[in-house]
């Protein structure tokens, strides 16, 4: 014989202040748990769509990044003669070269400066590139001082708007366009020719290059092949992979420092849970009696009691992820240490969090519940009874 549910959602109600309470502490907890996880996957998806599934980077032995590669022009002509190359329309290999820096601008809100990425592509990064498109303004023209900027760019940093100028390097350049980028990374550059850009930051050699394969399968083979190459200096990834641990670093730092305050704030939630529930039993000490005395068992009472718990955890852990759901409408910027310049990024809820953040609310509600719901089975029907 089980205690119904509906004697449980009585009680709820009838005990609106403290019920309230708790759940509102609960929601808070989840709040938290859920914008950390929402914050770390939101970074990792911007990174991570950076790359496209049918690209391959290739960087200097032993870089981890393309701020700290260096690949001659010698060896780009020997890639671009690979037979796993894709090739575009007008026959030309689609592999592309690029120059990545970084320039200090100012932001447009308060003026601070901060670190941009600053990419010389070529004609085929476009092509290799197509979630790219222009959204005002025009292409660059190559050959010239000319530059576009990510949305982000465009938003957030003095000069980089079109029809602006800023200065980066030894020229001043002109901002023809902005464009947007999926919501990857490349929204947080500055991209122009990347002749022009080596001539300016005299930096005489590719930081990476990127290379589009007639078919993904070809992968394994050619990076076997190529690591024996006494020609070549260069590691090869798949470009989804390369960006990915672009962001285990900061991904990371953010999982721990937020779930670290989660847990902290989770024993305040866990302590809400305890008093309400010795309140509860306290309060209702004849009620349990009489269910005693009624036939249920001690284990009937410690079932709903974690159930009545658990009810209270489910509605702060649902409160909780809903309010942590409006958060997908910001974007937010920060330092990328694998590139030491700023991204800009949103918080991301995928079904994966909903559970796991109704999971956490789920073990709060029975950590905190546990001991009164043990303390209510144990009560004495004798004792419970004469209860004032």
């Amino acid at each position: 014989m089980k205690i119904p549910m509906t004697y449980n959602l009585r009680n709820l109600v009838a005990r609106k202040l403290t019920t309230n309470l708790t759940i509102l502490g609960i929601a808070l907890v989840v709040f938290v748990f859920t914008s950390v996880l929402m914050l770390a996957e939101g970074l990792r998806k911007t990174l991570v769509s950076t790359g496209d599934a049918g690209n391959v980077i290739f960087l200097r032995k032993g870089s981890t990044a393309e701020l700290t590669s260096g690949i001659p022009r010698s060896q780009t002509n020997i890639i671009k003669a690979l037979s796993e190359a894709a090739v575009a329309e007008n026959g030309k290999p689609l592999v592309a070269g690029e120059l990545v820096v970084v320039n200090n601008l100012p932001k447009r809100a308060d003026g601070e400066s901060s670190n941009i990425v600053v990419r010389g592509v070529s004609p085929e990064s476009m092509i290799l590139r197509d979630k790219v498109k222009i959204i005002a303004g025009r292409m660059w023209q190559p050959g010239t001082s000319e530059i576009i900027a990510g949305r982000g760019v465009a938003e957030k940093f003095k000069g980089c708007g079109p029809g602006e100028s800023v200065k980066m390097g030894s020229r001043t350049w002109t901002v023809v366009g902005t464009f947007d980028a999926g919501r990857s990374s490349f929204e947080s550059e500055i991209w122009g020719d990347a002749d022009q850009f080596m001539d300016a930051f005299s930096r005489p050699v590719y930081s990476s290059i990127t290379m589009k394969l007639k078919d993904p399968g070809l992968f394994a083979e050619m990076a076997e092949r190529l690591q024996n190459d006494p020609r070549l200096t260069v590691e090869i990834k798949p470009e989804i992979q390369f960006y990915e641990e672009q962001s285990s670093g900061l991904g990371l730092f953010i999982k721990i420092l937020g779930l670290t305050i989660t847990i902290l704030f989770s024993f305040g939630a866990m302590t809400g849970a305890v008093i309400t529930m010795y309140s509860a039993v306290a309060n209702r000490s004849r009620e349990i009696g009489t269910l005693r005395a009624l036939g249920f068992r001690r284990r009937n009472i410690l079932v709903s009691f974690l159930f009545e718990c658990v009810l209270i955890s489910l509605l702060g852990g649902g409160l909780g992820i809903l309010l942590a759901a409006g958060l997908q409408f910001m974007d937010i910027s920060t330092t990328n240490w694998a590139t030491f310049s700023e991204v800009v990024f949103g918080f991301n809820l995928t079904p994966g969090i909903i559970t796991g953040s109704l999971i956490f609310s789920v073990v709060m509600g029975i950590i905190g519940g546990f001991a009164p719901a043990v303390r209510a089975s144990k009560m004495q029907v004798v004792n419970a009874l004469r209860a004032s």
